[in-house]
């Protein structure tokens, strides 16, 4: 079967690594990460959360820079029109889904904040946080692929970064939507890699800062 995309130059240029990283994760917190809440419940985004402990270890180690949002409202006033019905009962500032999960969360190191839209960038201090540090580089991490994360991918792709989604540190509800919509970004937007890439990439940053 004939790929047209590939035969009319979708995903034909390499994105590739810059200077200076920074992860990003989005919404790594309870309510999507613990099987006690409704949304919590899915094998792939649990698996994610396992890797992206380990590529967050590397960050860490290597002095990059990592961002993570929550997702939350001040009251029903507040949530729009979600059409994701448990969202509209339980996920107010405080409440238990809002926790941010501990195996992906340092509140010592990781600059986090609140966001009520798809997008980690869209109406947060995540761009201003990214400029101070000079980042050129955005490794994308976090649940759901096919909402959120793209969302998150695309906004990245749209401010002039070098984007890369970490596909193992994503995940969906389903595998369908989450290969789908990787494949797709990957076409358009951004350079998809296993977590094992850029863990060697910052590995590599931070041997190549210790030599000078």
């Amino acid at each position: 079967m004939n790929d047209m995309y590939k035969e009319t130059s979708f995903g034909a240029v390499s994105v590739g690594f810059g200077e200076r990283p920074a992860v990003v994760v989005v919404d790594f917190q309870k309510g999507f990460t613990d099987p006690r809440f409704e949304l919590g419940k899915s094998p792939y985004v649990h698996k994610a959360v396992e890797r992206t402990q380990k590529l967050l270890k590397a960050a860490r180690a290597n002095n990059v820079p990592v961002a993570s949002c929550r997702v939350g409202w001040g009251s029903e006033k507040d949530i729009g029109y979600w059409k994701i019905g448990c969202l509209h009962k339980g996920w107010n500032y405080g409440d238990p889904t809002t926790e941010m999960d501990e195996r992906v969360y340092d509140p010592a190191y990781d600059f986090n904040f609140w966001k009520n839209a798809p997008s980690i960038f869209f109406g947060t201090p995540l761009m201003s946080f990214l400029v101070k540090q000079c980042v050129d580089t955005v490794i994308v991490a976090g649940c759901n692929t096919s909402g959120c994360v793209r969302a998150s991918i695309v906004d990245a792709f749209s401010y002039g970064f070098r984007v890369i989604a970490a596909e193992d540190c994503c995940g969906d509800v389903e595998m369908g939507p989450h290969n789908a919509n990787l494949t797709d970004c990957g076409r358009r937007y951004c350079d998809v890699m296993n977590s094992s890439e850029v863990i060697a990439y910052f590995n590599r940053l931070g041997a190549g800062s210790a030599a000078a």
